[in-house]
């Protein structure tokens, strides 16, 4: 893609490379855990070498996603807090699904769907390392009741996961210009101005 140089930046590389490693550990841990949910996604374990490879790398992918996680919670944490206008977006979510954005409340660097989806995410990923964790029983020897409530807990947070994921991927692909902010790190600057306009306000006159 040719890229102008009046561009604006949005993502550093280091924060699309943490992202993309925590893409690539949901795909692996949602493939290996369909494979452990139900017979019918068994075959998914042929994706990992065998059933017992997959059981071995699933937990020690997990440990990974929630490392990168976390240095990601730390590089987006700041610019995903809510605020006034962010809440008065979502309350207008109708309007943006149907096509008209252009009463919406002026959006910083996200908007409040994406910051809602940020720390959804979030706590998401807590629930799912630490359940995750009470039923690793090669390294923690938890009372059997407490592994089977994690057990499900982990399943039910891990199918919300993935419903998050397919929103997240939907609508990055849904709002045109969106995915190359986090391939390229640079969006244009008219789509700046018309989804996120307070931080266009913000960054795009330097």
């Amino acid at each position: 893609m040719t890229r102008d140089p009046a561009d604006l930046p949005r993502h550093t590389t280091a924060q699309r490379l943490v992202h993309w490693i925590n893409a690539l550990c949901i795909v692996l841990l949602a493939l290996s855990g369909l494979a452990f949910f139900h017979p019918f996604f068994w075959p998914l374990v042929d994706l990992f070498g065998s059933g017992t490879w997959a059981r071995i790398l699933h937990p020690f992918i997990g440990v990974l996603m929630a490392v990168f996680f976390i240095v990601l919670f730390l590089m987006f944490r700041q610019d995903n807090l809510m605020n006034a206008a962010d809440r008065e977006w979502l309350r207008r979510l109708d309007e943006m699904a149907g096509g008209d954005d252009r009463g919406m409340p002026e959006q910083g660097k996200y908007n409040g769907g994406q910051k809602l989806l940020f720390w959804l995410f979030a706590a998401c990923i807590a629930l799912l390392l630490l359940s995750g964790l009470a039923m690793w029983r090669a390294y923690f020897d938890l009372p059997g009741t407490l592994v089977r409530i994690a057990a499900v807990i982990h399943a039910a947070v891990a199918a919300v996961m993935i419903a998050l994921v397919i929103v997240h991927i939907y609508t990055g692909l849904w709002v045109r210009g969106t995915f190359r902010a986090m391939w390229y790190g640079t969006v244009t600057r008219p789509w700046a101005y018309q989804h996120h306009r307070a931080w266009y306000r913000r960054v795009g006159r330097r």
